[in-house]
Order: C-alpha cells, then sequence, then structure tokens
C-alpha cells in the first residue's frame, strides 16, 4: 500500500532532494506534499487527511520542527503519524528532545537514499522477515 508523506523543510532545494530520495528508496510513496515551516505543514496535514509520514527539518523559521512535532503528537487526529526528523543539527540535546516528544527517528544532513530508506523501514513497511 502507498504511503503519502509530507516532507517540511524552509529549503525548497532540499525539499525537491527528499521528494527525489524518497522516489529513489523503491518504497511504496503516494503523493509527496511539501510545508516551508511548521505553520504550513499542520495546514498541509488539515487539508490532505492521507498523510502518513512527515519528515521535517528541526531548525525553520515560524514554527520549528520540534514545535511541529510537539503539536503532532499532542493532536488526536495526527498523534499516530510517524515524524522523521531531517537535521543538520550537531547536537544531541534538538535530537534527543525530538526523541522525548515521540519523533520515530532522524537522519542527519547530508543523507543518501540508503539512509532514508534504512530509516524507513519499519515505520512505512514491515522490515523483510529473515
Amino acid at each position: 500500500m502507498e504511503s503519502d508523506v509530507l516532507v517540511v523543510d524552509d529549503s525548497a532545494a532540499i525539499r525537491k532532494i527528499l521528494q527525489r530520495v524518497l522516489r529513489q528508496t523503491g518504497m511504496e510513496i503516494g503523493s509527496i506534499h511539501e510545508a516551508g515551516d511548521g505553520q504550513e505543514a499542520l495546514e498541509k496535514l488539515q487539508s490532505q487527511p492521507g498523510i502518513q509520514l512527515v519528515l521535517t527539518d528541526i531548525i525553520m523559521p515560524k514554527m520549528d520542527g520540534l514545535q511541529l512535532l510537539a503539536a503532532i503528537k499532542t493532536s488526536s487526529q495526527w498523534n499516530r503519524i510517524p515524524v522523521v526528523m531531517i537535521t543538520t543539527e550537531g547536537g544531541e540535546t534538538k535530537v534527543g528532545e525530538a526523541v522525548k516528544l515521540g519523533a520515530a527517528g532522524y537522519v542527519r544532513k547530508p543523507f543518501t537514499a540508503d539512509q532514508i530508506k534504512e530509516k524507513l523501514v519499519g515505520i512505512l513497511e514491515p522490515a523483510p522477515s529473515l
């Protein structure tokens, strides 16, 4: 079954790269929606009820990724949607905070298609049985 994904980053270039990388994973990805910040992401979640995964940058204007994550996890409507953080953040404090808030995982920039796929296996589709 295909999964719809919301990619949230203040850089249009990073959003395009993430879309391409998601397609390269070979996973069953349906529609890929974009948002430039957390506020826009919440609007997308409201208008696109089929979103099953959020990939979000941590550092963004207006509403950052941690604020977005907190809003998703406290919403009865969206709290089951897995959120994967995409970050350049060198410090473990932001990543630790994201995990405490309920992030499904994180990937550091720069990333490869294999790193994204590795993180998403088990989140979007079950891990292959051995």
